[in-house]
């Protein structure tokens, strides 16, 4: 089985990197090692930050690959399908924020992937993002609707879900699919500058905010301020509260641990 998923650290933030040629489509054991990669990322005490990037210029990732998928038995396509939502919900749950850094077509499954991430930062550049699968007479199945709908609105989402239309970097960005549009030859660096950015911060304090905003906006706003105010308690007592305090104090930036 070929390697096609690898994890690099660099300034305490982990790279996950996708080398599939030729559009980095994916198949059952594609996400055997991806999932293996987050968990392994996850579990890393010196990676503060997760990126989910390409090593391919054109592609982000093309979603599932049409000529296993057809060739798979209705099983076959429900077991990838079920690791497929493992892979999602691994990414949108991590205490760890998750970054996709999308410079090439992310469609379908790809797209799917960038949107259970928790930012989403794209490079400009002539490449599509979306969810084509009602051309194929299907509808995403590894959280794609769900995920859109809570990005960009019901209406809109339904709209691009229905007519499987792609958007540009620009479109999507516009729309609030994507968290920044950044420029072409500066990407890497400023993907890196902003997961840097989060991997320097309080990781206990991040991991909070993430669960508050993830489980708050399913929340009656009463629900939400409570559920707001047992996560802050858990926050006063740590290291990183005192570090930050201080560091106000003495006018320094933090050295959060």
């Amino acid at each position: 089985m070929d390697q096609v998923i690898s994890l690099e650290i660099k300034e305490r933030v982990g790279y996950i990197i996708i080398n599939r040629p030729k559009a980095n489509c994916y198949e059952i054991n594609f996400h055997k090692q991806l999932l293996s990669c987050i968990e392994e990322a996850i579990q890393d005490d010196n990676i503060k930050a997760i990126v989910l990037k390409s090593a391919l210029d054109k592609f982000f990732c093309a979603g599932a690959d049409v000529k296993v998928f057809q060739q798979n038995s209705v099983d076959e396509n429900k077991l990838m399908v079920e690791y497929a939502k493992k892979v999602a919900n691994l990414l949108h749950t991590s205490k760890k924020i998750t970054i996709a850094s999308i410079a090439g077509h992310a469609l379908g499954g790809g797209l799917e992937l960038a949107m259970a991430c928790d930012i989403r930062l794209a490079s400009e550049g002539n490449y599509f993002l979306g969810l084509p699968e009602i051309k194929l007479g299907l509808m995403p199945g590894n959280g794609g609707s769900q995920y859109l709908i809570r990005l960009i609105g019901a209406g809109k989402a339904l709209e691009l879900l229905i007519s499987g239309d792609n958007l540009s970097p620009a479109k999507a960005f516009e729309l609030g699919l994507v968290n920044h549009l950044l420029k072409q030859n500066t990407f890497e660096e400023e993907v890196h500058a902003f997961a840097k950015k989060i991997a320097d911060g309080p990781l206990e304090a991040i991991a909070a905010v993430k669960q508050s905003v993830q489980k708050g906006i399913e929340l009656s706003l009463e629900e939400g301020l409570q559920l707001e105010s047992k996560l802050v308690d858990t926050l006063y007592d740590t290291d990183d509260a005192r570090e930050g305090s201080l560091a106000f104090v003495e006018k320094r930036n933090p050295n959060f641990k």
